[in-house]
C-alpha cells in the first residue's frame, strides 16, 4: 500500500498576494505537509500549467507529492503524482488509463458510504470524506460523520482523507477515528504564518495512536 499519511495541504484563494503560490506551498512543506493538492478554479489553463510546473519542481526537490484537483490533462502535462476527482469529474478509470499505474488517484466520497465502496472497487488509491465541520471554503458542503472513517478503516483498509473545517483543535478526533490524512485549505493558506500553522497540524500525527 502507498505511504499516504499526514498533512494534505490544498491550495486556494489567498489574501497574501505578496507571497507567490510557490513560496506559500514551500512554507507549508517546511511545517510538515506531506501532500500538496493544486486547486485553482479561476486562472487560465496556461497560468495553471505554469503554476503546476513550478509546484512540481518544488515538490520533487522536497520529497513530497503533488496532486492536481479535477484536471487529468493538467496532471499529465506537469507530470504530477496524481489527480483528485469529485462527483462531477471524469471517471477514475479514465485517470488511470491516462496517468498510468503509478499515479495516485483520489476520489471525494462526501458523506456517502456507497461511493466509498465504489471507489474501492475501482481501485483508487485513497478516498476523502467531508465536510466534518463548518468550512469556509465550501460552506454549503454536506456534513460527514466520523463513523465513516472508522468503517472505512475496518472494512476497506485503504487510505482516507478527512476534509472540511479542520483545525489543530478538532483534527485529532478525526485521526483517532481513522483518518490517515487531514486536508486543509484556509487553515493553512489563509493564515499569516503558514509554516507554524502547518506544524500545528503535523504535530497531531505524533500526538498518540488512533483509538479506532
Amino acid at each position: 500500500m502507498r505511504d499516504l499519511h499526514g498533512l494534505y495541504a490544498i491550495t486556494g484563494e489567498n489574501p497574501m498576494r505578496e507571497r507567490t503560490l510557490t513560496q506559500r506551498v514551500a512554507q507549508a512543506i517546511d511545517g510538515g505537509a506531506r501532500i500538496i493538492q493544486y486547486r485553482d478554479k479561476a486562472s487560465s489553463q496556461q497560468q495553471r500549467l505554469h503554476a503546476c510546473l513550478e509546484l512540481k519542481a518544488l515538490c520533487r526537490t522536497r520529497g513530497v507529492r503533488l496532486i492536481v484537483n479535477d484536471d487529468i490533462e493538467l496532471a499529465a502535462a506537469c507530470a504530477a503524482d496524481g489527480v483528485h476527482l469529485g462527483k462531477d469529474d471524469d471517471d477514475p478509470a479514465c485517470a488511470r488509463q491516462r496517468l498510468g499505474r503509478e499515479a495516485i488517484i483520489g476520489l471525494s466520497c462526501y458523506d456517502s458510504w456507497e461511493r466509498a465502496e465504489m471507489a474501492h472497487a475501482l481501485g483508487v488509491d485513497y478516498i476523502a470524506f467531508g465536510s466534518f465541520f463548518p468550512s469556509q471554503t465550501k460552506p454549503a458542503a454536506v456534513r460527514a460523520n466520523p463513523d465513516l472513517l472508522r468503517r472505512a478503516h475496518r472494512e476497506l483498509g485503504m487510505p482516507t482523507v478527512a476534509i472540511g473545517g479542520i483545525t489543530p483543535e478538532n483534527g485529532l478526533l478525526l485521526i483517532h477515528a481513522g483518518a490517515d490524512m487531514l486536508a486543509v485549505v484556509s487553515g493553512l493558506f489563509a493564515q499569516p504564518d503558514i509554516r507554524t500553522s502547518a506544524q500545528a497540524y503535523s504535530n497531531l500525527f505524533h500526538a498518540g495512536g488512533p483509538t479506532r
